[in-house]
């Protein structure tokens, strides 16, 4: 069982001759719960702190030890906590979230994740770099410019959300209201044969409406204005800006496995014995990536008609049968080349015209660019 908040002066301190001291963290709004481990000895029992009782903890942690690593799993709060143990001159590993939970026992509590993580940071500095999985820490910059970019998707999902609200109220009272019922010209068009009652109910989220289609409007452009460059026809601005938000550096992979696991479009498999057998993709990796990649290809399938994985399929697709299923997997399998093809491109190992890509200004840019001169001409 956990121990009660704890501040720094109430616990003895860690020996000054210990030479490693390793922490697992549990992290929350309120509460820090942390497994600690000095040297080859077991994890002490859990600790509770505030946050701010545990930054003044383990700053004296840190000078009695010779070296000191910590690790915490990823999530809502972000890496402000790495880059203040950091300072401290402390190795933070930010995690991949997993279930600790190994043997199926069903008890989930904070004090046993402290403990797992613990357990597989000592594991991973022994040199076991498959028991944890560290996340690559973005800078400042980085991520305020990758949160610029989510709040996008952010807008679009609440727009059609509070416009779905309009839909089903209109359903709910028998009268059929269009899809798209709150921009202005069509309220007002709307608003001459609804009850009063129907308009009361949507004229508040009709205004908010509104609001929330300007700043996706502007927010979209911002996006767009980043990708000001040659890309491939079909892709489009918004996606190029979302791409390079979300892989945030394309240096960092060493090769096309690390690129096309970060997709999360690789298929899973089952084999043992003499069986193989391949599933679904796994989606072990970033959502808005794969979404953003699928999407493409289906551009890109028209747009890109002589890019060579599209050339690939296009003969499998005259010489056999292709269902629905079948179309799915093929897009799921171009978008995955496609993202290997995109990272060596950004890198400089590859050429577009090389992989049959034909390369175009984006059109919102298409007037700027001809009249500056930067291009002579501008595809579709």
């Amino acid at each position: 069982m956990n121990r009660k908040l704890t501040t720094p002066t109430s616990k003895k301190q860690t020996d000054v001759n210990t030479e490693v001291l390793k922490l697992g963290i549990d992290i929350h709004k309120t509460k820090y719960v942390l497994v600690a481990q000095r040297d080859q000895e077991a994890p002490k029992p859990p600790q509770t702190f505030t946050p701010e009782a545990f930054l003044v903890w383990v700053s004296k942690q840190a000078q009695l030890a010779q070296r000191t690593y910590c690790c915490y799993e990823a999530g809502c709060f972000g890496y402000s906590l790495h880059r203040k143990l950091e300072a401290m001159g402390i190795t933070n590993y930010v995690v991949r979230p997993r279930n600790w939970d190994d043997y199926g026992s069903n008890v989930k509590t904070d004090a046993r994740d402290a403990k797992e993580l613990c357990s597989h940071l000592d594991r991973y500095i022994a040199g076991n770099k498959r028991s944890l999985t560290p996340v690559r820490i973005p800078t400042e910059e980085e991520e305020q410019k990758r949160s610029l970019s989510r709040q996008r998707d952010v807008l679009s999902k609440e727009r059609k959300r509070i416009q779905n609200i309009g839909t089903s109220n209109g359903r709910y009272y028998g009268i059929e209201i269009p899809a798209n019922w709150w921009k202005p010209k069509i309220f007002e068009s709307l608003r001459t044969h609804i009850p009063q009652y129907l308009q009361d109910i949507l004229g508040p989220y009709q205004a908010i409406l509104q609001q929330i289609d300007v700043q996706l409007r502007e927010a979209t452009a911002r996006e767009e204005r980043t990708a000001n460059r040659l890309l491939p026809v079909g892709l489009g601005a918004l996606t190029a800006s979302i791409l390079d938000r979300e892989f945030v550096d394309y240096s960092r992979f060493s090769n096309r496995r690390e690129v096309a696991s970060y997709t999360g479009l690789c298929p899973g498999e089952a084999s043992s014995g003499g069986k193989r057998q391949q599933r679904s993709i796994n989606k072990h990796g970033n959502p808005r990536i794969r979404h953003m990649l699928i999407e493409a290809v289906w551009r890109m399938f028209h747009f890109q008609p002589d890019y060579k994985a599209i050339l690939k399929w296009k003969e499998r697709i005259a010489s056999e049968p292709f269902g629905p299923a079948k179309k799915k997997k093929m897009a799921v399998a171009i978008a995955r080349q496609f993202s290997i093809d995109w990272w060596r491109i950004q890198t400089g190992q590859a050429k577009p015209e090389d992989l049959g890509l034909r390369m175009g200004y984006p059109t919102s840019y298409a007037t700027k660019a001809l009249r500056e001169g930067r291009v002579s001409r501008i595809y579709a």
